[in-house]
């Protein structure tokens, strides 16, 4: 029997779109999300509590079919105890493995999936020691909780060693070796409760000071796209992983190096909401719900710009013009996501026209160089 009423840990904006996607399937939301404005609030019931409160824990098992989350940084035991009360997708065990960056790089480096070199960081003389192994430029990062470039700063010069250990210093790290990529890219995949896998087309991706900005799609070649769905499939089967997972890389000197995974629906995928027969937030659903997986093939090519702050006045954006709108009904704050939009096209041709002009409205042409990503 399909299950009718879904159990979301998260109230933010992935929370609010796997809703937007799942009411015409015919399931029902209840989120769990301690803030009071949770915006997928307007699409389903809000559980307004403590990720570690456990009446509401309770309450969010008992009465879902299933339960998922809409960010990473759920606490692992919330999961756990959700678990002994319905199904939980994905498992905790993909939480435990995605919150810790070491944890995280280790596996990838045991299923033999390419990366830059890591070590762990616990006091100063480990942080020497690992940029004397690896030379600068290096990132030091923290284990847990970074997320849009928060808890990372990038060390250049041997001076910033004492400024970055002053900043994220007394907790567990990790130093990275810094990559001097030609593109950042991702990897959209979903795979269903009976091993069914699908992949999106890999995604190129730009960030504005940590942050995603822009995701276009499809970007590169069928060599490189299989290449990719490799990678990711290790993890979602060493894993058995059910529901949708992002693999963010880069791409140096032709290889793809891994950079993190996201056990969810993610930023770089939000194109699919225009631009594919079946987008990231429905087969999410349909993968934890035991439903076939859609088609993930291409409807148009697709770019994906994020707007930040505050949203533009819509109906003096690109007059004349058919573009995908997407308000997330978030407050305006400097950073925050609140919003984005999405242009389509037949042809490369016609994205990059579009893009370009959008973006000049936009006003981030010339700060993103966005000849970067368009073909």
């Amino acid at each position: 029997m399909k299950p009718e009423t879904i159990g979301i840990l998260g109230g933010g904006q992935l929370g609010r779109m796997l809703a937007q996607a799942g009411h015409p399937m015919g399931l029902e939301f209840i989120f769990l999300d301690p803030a009071e404005d949770a915006c997928a609030a307007e699409f389903g019931e809000h559980i307004h509590a403590a990720w570690d409160d456990v009446a509401a824990l309770t309450e969010l098992g008992e009465r879902s079919d299933v339960v998922t989350f809409d960010f990473e940084n759920v606490p692992e035991a919330s999961a756990s105890l959700i678990e002994s009360l319905c199904p939980v997708y994905p498992s905790p065990q993909a939480l435990f493995v995605s919150q810790d960056r070491l944890r995280e790089k280790n596996l990838m480096r045991e299923l033999g999936i390419p990366v830059a070199p890591f070590f762990p960081v616990s006091t100063r003389p480990d942080l020497l020691a690992a940029v004397e192994q690896m030379g600068l430029p290096c990132v030091l990062k923290t284990r847990r909780f970074g997320y849009d470039g928060k808890g990372q700063a990038v060390l250049r010069f041997q001076e910033d060693l004492e400024h970055a250990w002053q900043e994220l210093g007394g907790q567990e790290l990790i130093c990275e070796g810094f990559v001097h990529f030609e593109a950042e890219c991702s990897i959209i995949a979903a795979r269903g409760r009976d091993g069914e896998t699908v992949f999106w087309p890999l995604t190129r991706n730009l960030h504005r000071d940590g942050i995603l900005a822009i995701s276009m799609a499809p970007a590169f070649d069928s060599h490189m796209q299989l290449r990719a769905e490799d990678l990711a499939r290790r993890l979602l089967d060493h894993l058995d992983y059910t529901g949708v997972l992002a693999l963010e890389l880069f791409l140096k000197d032709g290889e793809l190096l891994a950079n993190e995974i996201a056990p969810r629906v993610h930023n770089s995928g939000h194109w699919t909401m225009d631009g594919a027969h079946t987008s990231q937030f429905e087969n999410h659903l349909r993968a934890i719900c035991g439903l076939p997986l859609g088609d993930t093939s291409l409807i148009s090519q697709a770019l994906m710009f994020n707007l930040l702050g505050e949203m533009p006045t819509v109906d003096r954006l690109a007059p004349g013009m058919a573009i995908h709108w997407h308000d997330y009904r978030k407050a305006p704050r400097a950073g925050r996501k609140i919003g984005h939009v999405t242009v389509t096209a037949d042809t490369a041709v016609g994205l990059q026209a579009k893009a370009a002009q959008l973006a000049g409205q936009l006003g981030v042409a010339a700060e993103l160089n966005l000849e970067s990503v368009l073909p």
